[in-house]
């Protein structure tokens, strides 16, 4: 294919992206197909000769779309949203063109740089503290990670690190393995699996925190916790905050578990990775008060921004915390600015005190002022690839900065608004009809709901509104209650399609009610 015909064909594509989002909410919501479908639809080898663009293309309707689940369809209303927008969708075809790999500034100026000022734009419409953002001289900063999982398991890393380092240095005669045999994070009972998986990669014990009566963490249980672990001589070193549980969006406390964390030398990470979108509207902002106490915080802007996956966004308070923990500088990632020209803060001071005090003087006014410049910007400008796991990065924050430029603040608090509206309006839906009863209090865009009856009845419930397949919604349980989520999911979602959903869950649970009864008046 040459350009001529990419043209074309590109042309071609974006017709039928914009089409299949126009109408997507003719398509069914779940697929008809089976495990194994696509196997026995393509030829078991790839093709000796090239194919045409056309035999490709209409492959797509044949073999692709039947096994697609719809997640930007207004009747998916599973898990929580996968942010789409045709502004990020150019985006992505402009960071595909360009093809970049930004494993440093030298890969691609550009790249690096631009992230470094989406992140502190992201940050600001937060509100986060200072501290957090990079601006022209800050110790801590922001970075795109594939997903909050990736997040989760960086800050443990770098929490695991940063503790080991602090107890030998009290400590000289704990060896390193004696240190991490001792070591505990910890996390709410509420908290999404990532955080376990990333203390198993990480090789610490990880230990789950009671919720209360709202399924959020307080001080006190958290303080109960890491007492008992220190009188039996373990070292607590990591906890992860969530605002937003997967379970039911709820919020832990911040303001009570950030001072104890601090207090006892333990790294809190908050992961907000569906509810941080919220915070840039005032009226949701007080949930994240608090984390001013964090070290780091994560949210992703691919579930609730309007930006396709994957971009989530982390910051930190000391980026060195991250260095620290993951560098390592192969000869061909070295460039000669990074050697002559200062890489970061620590090395800028510990160059400037090794130059007599007579000399300093000597140097002109102008100049020290550039090296200051330059020895602010240049940590961040090289170490991308310190804060993250792979090496190679795509060209992430373009979504971003399109979204960010072509929606607003407004037209973004706009979209969550409305999100969090229609959730109300299903939650009123639901109080209306006395079969059924709200889990967890309705506070963003999901609403966790159920019959009144028993665990078998609800799952029967979402079976036969998953089969039917006009809905989609996947459970949760909430202590020993079997739930069904409905989270707001779809960028073109509105009420007529809450009212549809509302309407087939009524119908389905009138027609199993009735068969329960039935059997039950039979046995």
């Amino acid at each position: 294919m040459d350009a001529a015909e990419f043209r074309k064909r590109g042309k071609e594509m974006v017709d039928y992206i914009a089409d299949y989002l126009e109408k997507i909410d003719k398509r069914q919501v779940f697929p008809d197909v089976e495990p194994g479908y696509l196997r026995p639809l393509i030829p078991d080898c790839a093709p000796q000769d090239p194919e045409s663009f056309e035999d490709v293309f209409k492959d797509i309707e044949k073999i692709i779309m039947p096994g697609v689940t719809h997640w930007h369809s207004p009747y998916f209303f599973a898990y929580f949203p996968a942010a789409s927008s045709f502004p990020a969708l150019l985006a992505d075809m402009l960071c595909g063109g360009i093809g970049c790999v930004g494993f440093s500034w030298a890969a691609s100026p550009a790249c690096t740089e631009l992230e470094t000022v989406m992140l502190d734009w992201l940050g600001k419409m937060i509100h986060l503290p200072e501290d957090f953002l990079a601006g022209k001289d800050g110790q801590g900063g922001g970075v795109i990670q594939g997903s909050a999982s990736e997040a989760t398991l960086i800050s443990l890393l770098a929490a695991r690190t940063k503790s080991i380092r602090r107890v030998q240095s009290e400590k000289p005669e704990l060896t390193e393995a004696d240190i991490m045999g001792r070591l505990v994070a910890y996390a709410s009972d509420q908290a999404h699996s990532s955080v376990e998986r990333a203390a198993l990669i990480g090789g610490v014990t990880i230990k789950s925190v009671p919720s209360d009566d709202t399924f959020s963490v307080c001080g006190s249980a958290l303080k109960k916790v890491l007492d008992e672990d220190k009188a039996s001589g373990l070292i607590p070193f990591f906890f992860c905050a969530t605002l937003g549980t997967t379970p039911c969006c709820s919020f832990d406390k911040l303001l009570e578990l950030g001072p104890i964390c601090n207090k006892e030398n333990i790294w809190m990470h908050i992961d907000a990775a569906y509810a941080g979108s919220a915070f840039i509207c005032p009226e949701f902002r007080h949930l994240l008060n608090g984390v001013e106490f964090a070290d780091s915080f994560n949210f992703n802007p691919h579930k609730w921004l309007l930006v396709n996956f994957d971009c989530s966004a982390m910051w930190v308070k000391k980026r060195s915390d991250l260095t620290g923990a993951f560098k390592l500088e192969p000869l061909y990632l070295q460039h000669h600015y990074q050697e002559s020209g200062d890489a970061n803060r620590e090395q800028c001071n510990k160059q400037e005190n090794a130059v007599t005090l007579e000399l300093r003087f000597t140097l002109q006014r102008l100049d020290l002022l550039r090296k200051k410049i330059y020895c602010s910007f240049a940590f961040l400008k090289e170490k991308y690839k310190h804060w993250q796991i792979p090496l190679g990065r795509r060209f992430r924050s373009l979504k971003l900065w399109f979204v960010l430029r072509m929606y607003g603040v407004t037209g973004l608090q706009e979209h969550i608004r409305k999100h969090v509206t229609l959730s109300h309006q299903f939650e009123h839906l639901v109080l209306q009809d006395e079969r059924f009863e709200i889990c967890a209090e309705v506070v963003l865009g999901l609403v966790c709901f159920r019959l009144k009856g028993s665990n078998e009845l609800n799952k029967a419930l979402l079976k036969s509104i998953n089969e039917a397949k006009k809905i989609h919604l996947v459970p949760c349980h909430l202590r020993e209650k079997f739930v069904l989520r409905f989270a707001i999911c779809a960028r073109t979602v509105e009420s007529t399609h809450i009212r549809f959903a509302w309407q087939h869950i009524s119908q389905l649970a009138t027609e199993l009610l009735k068969t329960w009864q039935q059997n039950y008046h039979q046995q």
